[in-house]
């Protein structure tokens, strides 16, 4: 499997009618665990890639894309809301790149990261170091592999901010749980006056976006501000969805200057430079489109335990 020739194309089904095919040279790790299907492998184009159940949740090349627009708009809110950022949850991010981010953060002084699977957290460490940079190892950094759904009920409301870093809101299987009305109250429970919350929200293609919709209308019914945003990675075959959530207002045309600046302040320049959010991109990510504006103002459907994210 040496040769650029030598490869297989691994597909992952956007719908029943569409899909993306990648090139993989070479298989790094692959198990059937308790709760999902897990692939690490080396992509022709993009790098190494980490895939579940058969959808790809990141690969090295545009990772960055991603994983700065989880976890910065969330941490930057809390400053602006006249918080300061030092106890981050993470629930999932088994690859280690959302603990990455966050540990930027001069402030941060605590994180702890909850994932269901700690075999594919342990496969990460191993063969996903590009991803992780070493974060695992940081004093700062506590995994516990848990249920992400238990550990809330469990936990003290001391977080700053949380960070759901989760796979797709309409897989079958134990996540449905964290995409409900029932979870995001405890979720606002749990964090401090000037804490904020995002996640990964479903993709906004015209085609799918009503997981997003749904998602973002549910976050409404519980806490006071909502910022929906988008981001392409080619990874994902198309735009990818997230909400910021907060009881502070939340600026939806956030200064840029403003932004650089306290970026500038707060991240440690020895762990690096961001690559895809400053000022003038976050500006640009909550500048949401009018035909997803118009389908979230239409939005009925509230997910709950009883009536919970499905396939369609």
């Amino acid at each position: 499997m040496d040769s650029p020739r030598s490869f297989f194309w691994v597909q992952e089904y956007l719908t029943p009618w569409d899909y993306t095919a990648r090139a993989v040279t070479r298989i790094l790790a692959y198990r059937k665990t308790p709760f999902q299907e897990m692939l690490i492998a080396e992509t022709g184009a993009y790098g190494k890639g980490l895939m579940l159940d058969g959808h790809w949740q990141s690969t090295t090349v545009d990772e960055f894309l991603y994983h700065e627009a989880l976890v910065h708009p969330a941490l930057v809110q809390v400053v602006q809301a006249g918080g300061i950022p030092r106890r981050v949850l993470v629930l999932g991010g088994a690859e280690g790149a959302t603990l990455r981010e966050v540990l930027r953060w001069r402030s941060v002084e605590q994180v702890v990261m909850v994932d269901i699977d700690g075999e594919v957290v342990a496969a990460c460490r191993e063969h996903l170091p590009e991803m992780h940079q070493g974060s695992f190892e940081d004093p700062r950094v506590q995994v516990v592999i848990a249920d992400a759904f238990d550990f809330l009920h469990r936990t003290e409301p001391v977080w700053d901010v949380i960070l759901s870093d989760l796979s797709d809101p309409v897989e079958a299987g134990p996540a449905y749980r964290l995409f409900t009305q029932e979870f995001f109250r405890q979720i606002r429970s749990k964090l401090q006056p000037a804490g904020a919350f995002v996640l990964q929200a479903g993709p906004t293609g015209p085609v799918d976006l009503w997981q997003h919709t749904r998602i973002v209308h549910t976050l409404k019914t519980v806490f006071a501000a909502v910022q929906p945003y988008a981001i392409y990675a080619p990874t994902y075959g198309g735009p990818l969805g997230f909400a910021l959530a907060a009881q502070d207002p939340i600026s939806s045309r956030p200064e840029p200057e403003q932004i650089d600046q306290i970026l500038s302040q707060q991240l440690d320049p020895a762990r690096g430079t961001l690559r895809f959010l400053d000022g003038i991109t976050l500006l640009g990510l909550y500048q949401v489109p009018a035909h997803l504006r118009r389908a979230i103002a239409a939005e009925t459907t509230v997910y709950t335990l009883d009536n919970p994210p499905q396939v369609e």
